[in-house]
């Protein structure tokens, strides 16, 4: 089986905040967002990052496109380290990464109608004829299901699921390898939800596209993803292919999420774990494993050492002490 060609590399990426404090404003402590993850994003797949609110998995997808300077860590492209790149030196690796962010209507200038919202991109990346833009954009339109007419109106002009869909059209409008989708679909009806999550799977054949899809609705992103990360706190705590992060989860703190996803068949019993206490601050997070202070299964060496991501087989990786490496057959 030929290995799968990688487009990403996550190595040891860190963003921190600084926490100010005092009359002259000096730095007092960092605001952990990010906390020395790392993993790969294969060519053509779609990569789901889970997680509570407050797990870093925002500032992740926007270190990861450099909206952000990362801290420390590595981020390569095709190849390419991004992470030392200044704004300017980052501006042809741009053409090839694109973001839909989670609010289809605060990302959309409202100044701006939709065909110059799609084509402003084309401007400033590509040398196109004005015409040229003009039929793209009509193109991308269609493709995200709306008619040609809408290039002349405005964003508040359409509903929430409409915007995102020129949110889309908009990401796409220079041709992008990699897109990540900061929750895209989490402010829309349920109904929409999956309109829209079929438009992107449908453009990813399309267009051979790799997606970054973060989300905190656990079926949404079993919906969509061929592997699956779960963040707590700034670190990654499990990654691995869906069907094993669904059928066999190993993180303690996995295995809480997933027990509260609602279960389609009323028969089916699944006994809900509760974490108990509340998220800690990011500013100030535990040592050792950071999910000790709320797991059940904690020992003493969890709260003094931090675990390292160990394979248990399939592409599944844990940082949990519970587990050793699976051994290589």
């Amino acid at each position: 089986m030929a290995e799968k060609e990688k487009l990403v590399e996550i190595k040891n990426l860190k963003k921190y905040f600084p926490v100010k404090g005092g009359v002259l404003q000096r730095t007092i402590g960092h605001v952990k967002a990010v906390d020395d993850v790392s993993f790969d994003i294969f060519k053509g797949e779609t990569l789901g990052i889970v997680g509570e609110s407050g797990s870093g998995k925002s500032t992740l997808g926007r270190t990861i496109l450099k909206l952000l300077d990362p801290t420390e860590g590595s981020i390569l492209f095709e190849g390419n380290e991004l992470a030392k790149l200044s704004h300017r030196k980052m501006r042809p690796y741009r053409q090839n990464m694109q973001m839909v962010f989670q609010d289809p209507f605060a990302s959309l200038n409202p100044r701006m109608s939709i065909g110059e919202l799609i084509e402003e991109p084309m401007v400033v990346q590509q040398s196109m004829s004005k015409q040229e833009r003009k039929d793209k954009v009509v193109d991308l339109l269609r493709k995200v299901g709306l008619p040609e007419e809408a290039r002349e109106k405005y964003p508040h002009e359409f509903s929430g699921g409409q915007r995102q869909r020129i949110g889309i059209a908009r990401a796409l409008s220079i041709n992008p390898k990699f897109i990540i989708g900061d929750e895209p679909v989490s402010a829309l009806d349920v109904s929409v939800q999956s309109q829209v999550l079929n438009l992107m799977e449908d453009l990813q054949d399309e267009f051979d596209l790799t997606y970054l899809f973060i989300a905190h609705d656990l079926s949404v992103v079993k919906h969509i993803s061929d592997r699956v990360g779960v963040m707590y706190l700034g670190r990654l705590a499990e990654i691995g292919p869906k069907e094993k992060i669904y059928s066999n989860p190993l993180h303690p703190y996995t295995q809480a999420l997933l027990s509260a996803v609602p279960v389609p068949n009323v028969e089916t019993k699944r006994e809900k774990i509760y974490l108990k206490g509340e998220l800690p601050s990011p500013s100030n997070p535990p040592a050792g494993c950071t999910f000790h202070t709320r797991c059940p299964e904690a020992h003493e060496r969890c709260r003094l050492e931090k675990p390292e991501m160990v394979h248990q087989g399939e592409g599944q990786y844990v940082a949990c002490h519970l587990y050793k490496p699976a051994a290589v057959k």
